[in-house]
Parts: C-alpha cells; structure tokens; sequence
C-alpha cells in the first residue's frame, strides 16, 4: 500500500500503531472496490469516546493529519467517499465517522450529506535552491535565519531518548504563557519517536546555544514528498536568538536533498506565511448514524475553543497536528 503515490505517512503502518498506542484504538485498513474492481484503499482508526464507537481518518486530538483513501488513477473519489458511511456503519459498526483527504476537493463532496468544516494548511515548494527559498521568505525571516547563525547557533539532528523529555519541557513552557496546558503528555512524543524513528520518515532536531544549551526543539514526519511540521517549542529566553527559524531553515533543506518537494507547516499561527508559503484549504467531513450525535461532537471540541475551560484543566478531544497550538512558537504539537 505504501507504494500509492498518494499514501501520506499518517497513512502507514507505524504511524497506524502509534494511533493504536496512544488512543486505544483499532487500526482499519479496507479495500476500495469499484465496479467490482480493486480501486484502492480506506486507512482509519476506530475508537471509543463516551462509550460510543467512533471511526476517524482522522480524529481531533489524535496529533494527526491527512488520511483518508488511496486510489488508483481514474477513480472518483467523490464516489467512493459517498460509499463511506454504508461500510463506517456497517462493516465497521460505528455511530459516526471523520475523515480528512488531503485530494478531496469541495466539489467532491458537494451534496454527499456530510457535515463539512473547513481545515487550513501552509505549504511550502521545496523544490528550489537556497537562494530560491530565501527569496520567498520575507525580509525579517532571512535576518532572523542570518543573526542565529551569527550569534552561533547550532541546530543537530537528535537520536537520543531524551529528545522527547526536552521538547516536552520547552512544549509546556509555551503553553503556561497562557495559562494552557499541552493537550496530550510526553509519552506520545515518546510513541512518536519509538514507532516513527527507526523508518527515517522523522526528521528530529534541537538548537542549542553556543554553550551548548538546548533551547528550541522541532519535529518533521515525512514521506511521498510531503514533510510535515509535527510540533515545535522553544525557551522564551533565548527567542532572541532566533532558534525557530533556525529549524525550519534545516529542516528545509535537509528534506529537499532527500528528493521531497513539499513541507507542509499546518495550519494555525499566521506566523507561518513569513517561510513564503501559500494557504491551502482542504475540506473535513463527518456524519452520524444517530441524530443530534454531531452536536454533542461539536460540544466537545468547544472545550478547546475556549482558553478558559482549558485553564480549568477541561482539555479535550484536541486538534489535528498542525492545527493545536495558535501560538508563534508552539507550532504543530
């Protein structure tokens, strides 16, 4: 299945177990047939939330991104998301079903009976040179990228298993500046990292200052020349020396040179559009089985909307991986 040439790294069998791992769920891969002929495939996860069972592709606060089908060419993928909640309900014996597609398109979906949403994205065209890339960014991006290399800042590629414990301080430093707490714990950054590591489809990395500090950390799952930009976090004292953009500057070039085309920063924080991205908007479908259960969804994801429910520690469901933190230095995770 991997070698579809529309398969994203959300959609593999170790991000799959990470799924598993971290939400308890039950990793589904179906068959597309159409006209009785092999199409493709359906990649999803089914879950329990409130006792109900719930198939996501994928799912607010899963700390994942685009997953949905794999087609052969030619095939509609309006037609086959149609046939979705005949298998969700079905087969699967879900009440409900979310799924994200990164090829679906509006008119796609128009008129299938879904509930839609629409989820923002940043992409960023690898496929040029350094100076290429630098001329796209804006003015104070390539200073920021040229004072953390004056001032001696040393971005490393990270191995270790003490990654994991390092962006998680720094991950909730970011959040307590405004009285928020990160929506999931370390032990799915340590998941991340055990699943997704040994494949080399997760780049890690840390910046450290010149004594050798770690003061900004960053990850970037990748595969089928897509990256992403997973989750990132820094020390707020040492911002002035423009660890982040040091990040991304390496993460850049470090996937371009493995032959990828794009890397995809995720929704969130405009701050974002300074890398010389452009904005994508990619529909988010859901349906339920059972009358009025969209409303109690859409209750629960409220509990992220308001920052003062998540000070009362009522953090729920989350959202997608590069969606979560609205903060400049939170980033993805």
């Amino acid at each position: 299945m991997d070698a579809f040439a529309d398969r994203v790294v959300f959609q593999t069998r170790e991000w799959l177990t990470f799924l598993e791992r971290t939400q308890r769920g039950q990793a589904i891969v179906a068959a597309v047939e159409v006209d009785g002929e092999a199409a493709g495939y359906f990649t999803g996860v089914v879950v329990r939330r409130g006792g109900l069972p719930i198939l996501g592709s994928p799912f607010p606060g899963w700390t994942t991104d685009w997953m949905g089908f794999n087609l052969v060419d030619g095939v509609s993928r309006a037609v086959v998301a149609s046939a979705l909640p005949h298998f969700a309900f079905g087969v699967a014996r879900c009440l409900h079903v979310e799924f994200r597609d990164r090829r679906l398109r509006d008119e796609d979906v128009r008129g299938l009976g879904f509930s839609r949403r629409e989820v923002r994205t940043f992409e960023l065209d690898l496929a040029r040179s350094d100076d290429e890339l630098l001329r796209g960014m804006t003015s104070a991006c390539r200073r920021a990228i040229k004072k953390a290399e004056r001032v001696g800042v040393v971005v490393e590629e990270a191995r270790d298993e003490g990654f994991a414990d390092a962006y998680y301080s720094q991950l909730v430093e970011v959040f307590a500046r405004q009285s928020l707490a990160p929506t999931y714990g370390v032990d799915r950054v340590r998941e991340l990292i055990r699943c997704l590591h040994p494949t080399g489809r997760l780049l890690l990395l840390r910046a450290r200052r010149p004594d050798g500090a770690c003061i900004a950390t960053a990850i970037f799952p990748a595969m089928n020349g897509t990256a992403y930009f997973w989750g990132g976090a820094s020390r707020r004292s040492d911002q002035i020396l423009r660890p982040n953009e040091a990040l991304f500057w390496y993460a850049m070039r470090y996937w371009r040179d493995r032959g990828l085309t794009t890397l995809d920063l995720g929704g969130g924080g405009d701050y974002k559009r300074k890398y010389g991205v452009r904005e994508i908007h990619v529909p988010a479908l859901a349906v339920s089985r059972v009358p009025g259960l969209m409303i109690l969804r859409n209750t629960a994801a409220q509990v992220l909307t308001y920052p003062w429910l998540r000070r009362r520690g009522l953090r729920g469901a989350g959202a997608s991986a590069v969606n979560e933190a609205e903060t400049d230095d939170a980033g993805a995770g």
